[in-house]
């Protein structure tokens, strides 16, 4: 959908806005039995005050973000590396579903380079319900993406007045309007009224982009789990696999044979923990510990979650050229 243009801000600031779809672009349809997204671009633009900064606006697509497939992930992620590089563009909004925004915001700040803002929102309510968030959320993520504040922060995720950064944030909970939080670390920032206040912001590394790897998938381990999952995803010739692990990255001893086969045939194997917080490390000696799983050669996802790391190994895989290299860009990411 070509680009519009709307209301003119007395700064002379311009906001690119990217719609998805998700819950901000939904409202109650009688044939389908509930709500589905059917507001667009125009819609959210003749909904907020004249006194913000110009928004140019741009349809991407209008689904549920369950809904996205890789495809509609690398779509997303060079629309926005085209608008971040017009010389008029101040910073770039996305609506999105909440489902998996926190997937795309961590892929926008890995492959997106700049120092303008890149700021992904979306909406707990429909449009049909009453106390819709949609407006309120888009309002103060528009002034995030035209705050000087906010440059250097790379992508966040504003919801609820807060800013959070891409690699911190999750989705926490199914209904609230707080859904998105940052375990540990809480949100960098806050929009109070008119004013956009960024109290920290994180070093950031942004990789080489070369699309989205295949065939990576993300294993969950619990109490008694075999790793059945894993020798399947082996058989399907996976290139990489990502084990939400238990504690500091810890797999029972049972699925160390496994995770050594999966390495002998060149699978990279990423561990992450199924905890919301904390480092992937322990000072354990027993097996299937840290210290065996690195011996085994698996990568360590420090501080994000398995589906953050997902996005990490396919955008690392498709960058690599070879093992090695995967290993560098890896600890470059993690530093």
């Amino acid at each position: 959908m070509a680009d519009a243009m709307v209301d003119v801000s007395p700064s002379g600031c311009c906001v690119a806005v990217l719609t998805t779809g998700g819950t901000i672009a939904m409202r109650d349809d009688e044939t389908a039995g509930g709500a589905v997204p059917q507001l667009g671009a125009a819609d959210f633009a003749g909904g907020l005050p004249s006194d913000i900064p110009e928004l140019r606006t741009e349809e991407i697509v209008n689904l549920p973000s369950s809904h996205f497939t890789l495809e509609t992930l690398e779509t997303i992620r060079d629309r926005v590396a085209d608008w971040v590089e017009r010389p008029d563009i101040s910073g770039v909004v996305v609506t999105h579903g909440t489902d998996t925004m926190e997937e795309t915001a961590y892929l926008l700040d890995m492959t997106v380079a700049g120092e303008k803002p890149i700021v992904l929102t979306g909406a707990m309510r429909t449009a049909s319900r009453v106390g819709y968030d949609g407006y309120a959320n888009l309002l103060t993520a528009v002034r995030v993406a035209a705050a000087e504040e906010a440059r250097g922060s790379g992508a966040v995720i504003v919801f609820n007045d807060e800013i959070h950064e891409a690699r911190r944030v999750t989705k926490m909970h199914t209904l609230s309007p707080a859904t998105f939080q940052s375990p540990s670390w809480g949100p960098i920032g806050r929009v109070e009224g008119e004013k956009v206040v960024v109290a920290q912001r994180s070093r950031r590394v942004v990789v080489p982009w070369h699309g989205l790897a295949r065939d990576v998938t993300l294993l969950k381990l619990a109490v008694g789990v075999g790793p059945v999952a894993l020798e399947d995803a082996l058989s399907h010739g996976v290139r990489g696999v990502v084990i939400e692990a238990l504690g500091g990255g810890r797999v029972p001893p049972w699925w160390v044979p496994a995770i050594e086969r999966a390495r002998g045939h060149g699978c990279a194997v990423a561990v992450s923990s199924r905890c919301p917080a904390g480092q992937v490390w322990d000072a354990y000696g027993y097996s299937g510990a840290y210290r065996s799983l690195l011996d085994l050669g698996c990568l360590f996802a420090n501080g994000i979650n398995g589906q953050k790391a997902r996005i990490r190994l396919m955008v690392l895989l498709a960058a690599a050229q070879t093992a090695d290299e995967l290993v560098t860009l890896w600890t470059e990411v993690d530093e």
